[in-house]
């Protein structure tokens, strides 16, 4: 059946906000040298431009969730657009390493309030025989943006400098604000674009005990290596969560409705997978990047034109692994991902110094295919596990988990770079020690993506 006129401004507005905020959390991959030398600081600190972005997503996504389901997720993906754009235009004016990532924290919170709401406003647009071909479009442009950071990112950087990388993420978010505003059916429209909302009173207790627990265990995990107290304040946060988990059940309107995660092991291992999958494929472009610029003496640009083909193999595949989720089993396909992640992570691990590029460019091909066959089967598994009122939360939990594994990602890249190469600069390291940090982390998220492949097929098939 043709689409409807508000059903193509769903999709395109969808598609915008996905590849725009997952682009941010990775396009500064290849400036990692500038900043360090713009800033004067070393590789640790620089670590965190990209943790800061992805621990405000992690807290913040599941409570902005659940206020979209209760009010409208049109309002909050808005607000959330107009918050990052302005965020990403005033990092811009950045003239210290704490002013920017002061700005890397407001553009995390409008991007949670972007992860919570538009998977969500995508599935609600369409007849579930028609949701995974669509949410393919959404899974292709998460991809492609995560993908397509380092690349556009470094020709950017490489020809105009860091802050134009968020000149261009300000005027893509603001086409998508404007698109959201004027494009997106309103609420009360004919057809089941318009949801009720639940007005009942808000948990307070069960938000504020999530976000402060979130941060705490991945601020803790993060830091382990440049903070003492790193250990006690995770494990702090993870007391704290397990209080949540029982304050939420035996709230009336918990923030996250726990009979999901009692009575559907499908959601929760949907779920567990992903995060698995991220925290193990997150660093992937980040370690390859560094390996590119500094072992084989590459510019950020060309690395980047290298880094491209994992987004071609997504972009080309995740709306056909969309279609066929819908017709034959999402969860029997992501599992199969997993695998050809894990392989190609394999393969990274037991890379050497003078790899040929052609190597390097059939493994990134191995993984781009592992990426496009597990990432839109388990989103279409997870939303095919929940009511429809339900949407905003299951999208809301599925980016909480890929935000959870993005940090957890680079934080144990911030770990191992911590361990070999200290407080200095990726820049002036060794190529052994370059070598010994990416052998011992592709090792780690080896392994890692090894159990995700158990979450997986642990579900129904």
């Amino acid at each position: 059946m043709e689409k409807s006129r508000e059903q193509k401004n769903t999709i395109i507005v969808c598609v915008m906000t996905a590849f725009i905020t997952t682009f941010m959390g990775s396009a500064l991959n290849l400036s990692v040298p500038a900043l360090e030398e713009e800033f004067r600081v070393g590789a640790q600190t620089v670590g965190w431009v990209v943790t800061i972005y992805m621990l405000t997503c992690a807290a913040l996504a599941v409570p902005f969730g659940r206020l979209a389901d209760r009010i409208s997720r049109e309002l909050i993906l808005r607000a959330g657009l107009l918050i990052f754009s302005v965020a990403s235009a005033a990092a811009v004016i950045s003239l210290d390493m704490k002013t920017f990532l002061s700005f890397r924290v407001v553009q995390g919170i409008g991007a949670s309030m972007i992860f919570s709401t538009n998977i969500a406003i995508l599935a609600g647009a369409f007849s579930k025989e028609k949701r995974g071909k669509v949410l393919g479009y959404s899974t292709c442009a998460t991809y492609t943006g995560l993908s397509a950071g380092p690349v556009l990112g470094g020709i950017l950087n490489q020809n105009l400098g860091w802050r134009a990388i968020f000149i261009a993420t300000a005027v893509v978010s603001a086409a998508a604000f404007y698109g959201a505003v004027f494009k997106l059916p309103k609420r009360g429209a004919k057809g089941d674009f318009a949801e009720k909302c639940n007005r009942t009173q808000m948990d307070y207790m069960g938000n504020i005990l999530f976000v402060v627990s979130v941060v705490m265990i991945m601020y803790g995990l993060s830091a382990l290596k440049t903070t003492a107290a790193a250990p006690v304040i995770m494990a702090c946060g993870t007391l704290l969560f397990v209080i949540f988990i029982k304050v939420e059940l035996r709230a009336p309107n918990p923030v996250i409705e726990m009979r999901i995660f009692k009575k559907n092991g499908a959601f929760v291992f949907s779920n567990l997978a992903a995060m698995f999958n991220y925290g193990s494929n997150f660093a992937v472009s980040y370690l390859i990047s560094i390996y590119l610029q500094v072992v084989k003496g590459m510019s950020s640009q060309w690395a980047g034109l290298v880094l491209v083909i994992n987004t071609v193999i997504m972009a080309l595949l995740s709306p056909v692994t969309g279609r066929f989720s819908d017709r034959l089993s999402p969860y029997r396909m992501s599992a199969a991902g997993m695998g050809l992640c894990s392989a190609a992570l394999i393969l990274f691990a037991c890379m050497p110094a003078d790899s040929s590029l052609i190597r390097i460019i059939l493994t990134l091909i191995l993984s781009g295919l592992g990426f496009a066959l597990f990432s839109t089967p388990n989103t279409n598994a997870v939303m095919s596990c929940v009511e429809r009122k339900d949407y905003g939360v299951a999208s809301s939990v599925l980016a909480t988990m890929r935000s959870m594994g993005h940090t957890a990602s680079m934080a144990a890249v911030t770990a191992v770079v911590g361990i070999y190469i200290g407080k200095g600069s990726l820049r002036d390291a060794s190529t052994e020690l370059i070598m010994k940090t990416m052998h011992v982390s592709f090792t780690l998220f080896a392994s890692l993506c090894i159990l995700g492949i158990f979450m997986a097929v642990k579900r129904k098939v």
